[in-house]
């Protein structure tokens, strides 16, 4: 069985995120990149189906400009077999890149496409049930365990007070959750192998998709700083406080 994986370049998460001076974006000079890490659960959850004898192969998919290329190597470095770069200026928007992995779910005919539930960057988590929807195949979002049995696939799914069972006929699509499993680290040799593994690279006019923007972005912001604590004497002067300036008890 063949897998599916796309990867999104963002910015590390360890990084203090910087809005540039006119407010029109993101400031992104000299700022560390790094896969998503939704992402790097999809890819490892992929290579442990590998292990066990249940996928053949792995490829990995990343839509943006030619610095995306190293997202795809470290995922190779991690075992994914091949890559599939498709080239365009900026990263494209959730139902555009949906658009552009259901034309090559139609290219590679996966048995499985892993991806992550959402990018730290966007945080849209549209990109699944898009892509299950143009693709016509089910989906299983949120899972949290995976387990292949023959065609199908048994998702267990984290919604809200508890957890959901699903079993999907594959071909499907999985959105990834914390939880799913814990990612790998990269070894040495590893991520010289991932040097000489194969990685495609396509245009998204080649594809026949449009990535014209349909939303417009106004103005990014910080988020306004947090006010500090105060320190109260008793439990009543606590209440009184909850109470007339927070308002949230009565």
């Amino acid at each position: 069985m063949k897998i599916l994986v796309p990867v999104k370049r963002v910015i590390d998460y360890n990084v203090k995120v910087r809005i540039k001076t006119d407010q029109t974006d993101v400031d992104l000079t000299n700022t560390k990149m790094a896969m998503n890490p939704f992402c790097e659960i999809a890819v490892e959850e992929a290579v442990r189906l590998k292990e066990k004898g249940v996928a053949t192969e792995i490829v990995a998919v990343s839509i943006g400009p030619k610095a995306c290329q190293e997202q795809i190597r470290n995922a190779m470095a991690l075992g994914a077999d091949r890559g599939i770069h498709v080239e365009c200026d900026g990263f494209p928007e959730s139902l555009q890149v949906a658009k552009i992995l259901a034309k090559l779910v139609e290219q590679e005919q996966p048995g499985l496409v892993l991806v992550g539930k959402q990018s730290i960057d966007s945080d849209n988590n549209q990109t699944a049930q898009m892509l299950s929807a143009l693709a016509k195949i089910p989906q299983g979002t949120f899972a949290s365990a995976v387990d292949v049995e023959g065609d199908k696939v048994k998702v267990t799914r984290e919604i809200d007070g508890g957890l959901q069972t699903l079993k999907l006929t594959l071909p499907a699509v999985i959105s990834t959750e914390l939880r799913l499993n814990e990612p790998r680290y990269a070894k040495l040799p590893d991520i010289m192998k991932a040097k000489r593994k194969p990685l495609a690279v396509m245009t998204t006019e080649e594809l026949g998709v449009d990535i014209a923007p349909r939303v417009n972005t106004l103005k990014v912001t910080p988020p306004p700083s947090r006010s500090a604590g105060v320190k109260v004497e008793s439990v009543a002067e606590l209440v009184a406080k909850l109470r007339d300036e927070a308002k949230v008890i009565s």
